[in-house]
């Protein structure tokens, strides 16, 4: 399932609704906090995307079958623009530059690879997670930015 998203602020809205829609056949309940931590990730991506880049581009969403009990949730956001998502510092008064801190906390796992002249960011969601923390895969390798908030450029 994709949705093309325009570079517009409006997007992210339509992108919520989209997803939120998308969860009715797959057997992840609305109301369950694997599909609240879904919508708050397809915001911050789609927002990284939308707000940094001046692109268009496309968010893919692959749910599991409503038969499936245990399965991975994956999300990607895929833009035309070929600069990589970079740490960024914050204050604690900032309202801004926290996206991928968040998508770092919140994911399983999450990554960026270049994608002809763009790039693809993506993260996952294991719905039977009971892990205490997320593991990050920054780009090809392993790393926990601790501390740091994340633009993706």
């Amino acid at each position: 399932m994709q949705l093309e998203i325009r570079p517009d602020p409006a997007e992210v809205g339509r992108a919520r609704r989209w997803a939120r829609s998308r969860l009715a056949g797959s057997g992840i309940g609305a109301d369950e906090p694997l599909a609240e931590t879904l919508i708050l990730l397809v915001s911050e991506l789609v927002t990284n995307a939308v707000v940094h880049t001046g692109c268009p581009a496309v968010l893919r969403l692959s749910l599991p079958g409503a038969a499936q009990d245990a399965a991975t949730v994956r999300l990607e956001v895929a833009d035309r623009s070929g600069r990589a998502p970079v740490p960024r510092c914050v204050d604690g008064d900032s309202t801004g530059g926290r996206g991928l801190a968040l998508v770092d906390g919140l994911a399983d796992r999450w990554g960026w690879c270049s994608e002809g002249g763009g790039k693809r960011i993506w993260c996952e969601l294991d719905r039977d997670s009971d892990a205490q923390g997320a593991t990050a895969a920054y780009g090809s390798g392993s790393s926990a930015y601790e501390g740091l908030a994340y633009e993706a450029v």
